[in-house]
């Protein structure tokens, strides 16, 4: 009969454990993505693809308007005053459980530099 070795090391050498290297792991970090988008850079004034950074100093009115997640400026009613642009008054529906306001038209430019000009 032929009997077969089960260890591979020779009879002389202690095994080894198991060694953990973390050098490795900065490769695998870089593919891994980010739980929430970084904050954006400081810097005065709109940046070259059109983005404005928010005001630092905090509003005087009787609401407030986060940005998203995303740090865009999002869109509103009340003080908006859409009328001067389109010359008649556009229906606007308000959602006090979700905190929404929707503008029946297409607007989206001209609510964000409204926002901007305010300081959002």
């Amino acid at each position: 009969t032929i009997r077969l070795r089960t260890l591979c090391s020779p009879a002389g050498e202690a095994k080894s454990g198991i060694l953990a290297s973390t050098e490795e792991y900065k490769f695998v970090e870089r593919l891994i993505p980010p739980s929430r988008v970084p904050f954006p850079p400081k810097h005065d004034g709109p940046s070259p693809f059109g983005w404005t950074p928010p005001s630092e100093v905090p509003f005087a009115l009787p609401y407030m308007i986060c940005r998203s997640r995303m740090h865009n400026v999002p869109a509103l009613e009340k003080d908006v005053n859409l009328q001067q642009l389109t010359g008649k008054d556009l229906p606007t529906q308000v959602n006090e459980v979700t905190m929404t306001i929707r503008v029946k038209g297409h607007f989206d430019t001209a609510l964000k530099e409204w926002l901007v000009k305010k300081g959002f």
